[in-house]
């Protein structure tokens, strides 16, 4: 059975962060608030936990999840290689509603779909999820809800949706924003091949932020000039996963 915990009372916070601790350690999947909306969260390193969100949130392993951290530091170890222009990017919104797809490390053991060698991550801004990934490490993370339909932005919303499939529900309130984190490709900096940062989709940092940062290495705005192949730029995009 599923557990509703009122984070904004000081002992369900306390109860509800040790249950989700536990749940993530068994593989199960939790709900957790974030700065941008509610996310769904398992263990990233855990193949059957990924799995298992997946499947609660009807997707397949074409939409891989991005991955929450709780540094930079750990993006270096996640990804093979973090250009300059990304550092610069993580100086300026992170934590915050960036998320950024990398080449990944190619020893890394896990299995979180279809990524084609990369992986989309992101530091939230969000100082109790901060604290659980600083415990359970980095945790695979797609936004609450099922996919054709809207994030959720109360953890009501997300328990409609996802129901038992979820072990444990962190209630915060309200999202501050109930906007989607932005998503961008940055392995053509890292590959060197075509040293372009692609919008895979824009959320709450616009593309003007984005312009300030990397000049002429940001992808040209919509409309002014043929871009690279569509990608999937719904719910999810490559290896974004919908991503909270």
């Amino acid at each position: 059975m599923s557990s509703l915990f009122d984070c904004r009372d000081d002992a369900q916070l306390l109860a509800g962060m040790r249950r989700a601790r536990q749940a993530i350690a068994r593989g199960e999947l939790i709900v957790v608030p974030t700065d941008t909306v509610y996310g769904v969260a398992a263990d990233a390193f855990s193949p059957a936990a990924v799995a298992r969100l997946l499947a609660a949130k009807g997707r397949g392993r074409q939409s891989p999840p991005p991955v929450l951290v709780p540094g930079i530091n750990t993006l270096r170890a996640l990804a093979s290689e973090v250009p300059e222009a990304v550092e610069r990017l993580v100086e300026e919104f992170w934590p915050g509603g960036l998320t950024i797809v990398l080449p990944a490390q190619p020893s890394l053991s896990w299995d979180l779909g279809d990524t084609h060698g990369t992986v989309a991550v992101r530091m939230p801004a969000h100082p109790m999820v901060l604290e659980l990934l600083e415990e359970t490490g980095p945790l695979a993370v797609s936004s609450a809800n099922l996919t054709g339909k809207a994030a959720a932005i109360e953890a009501a919303d997300a328990e409609k949706m996802l129901g038992e499939s979820v072990a444990v529900y962190l209630n915060d309130g309200p999202s501050t924003t109930g906007i989607p984190s932005t998503i961008i490709d940055a392995t053509g900096l890292a590959h060197g091949a075509e040293r372009k940062v692609r919008v895979l989709r824009e959320g709450v940092v616009d593309r003007d932020a984005l312009r300030r940062i990397l000049g002429d290495l940001l992808e040209a705005d919509p409309g002014t000039e043929d871009t690279a192949p569509d990608r999937d730029q719904g719910d999810d995009a490559q290896a974004a996963g919908g991503g909270a």
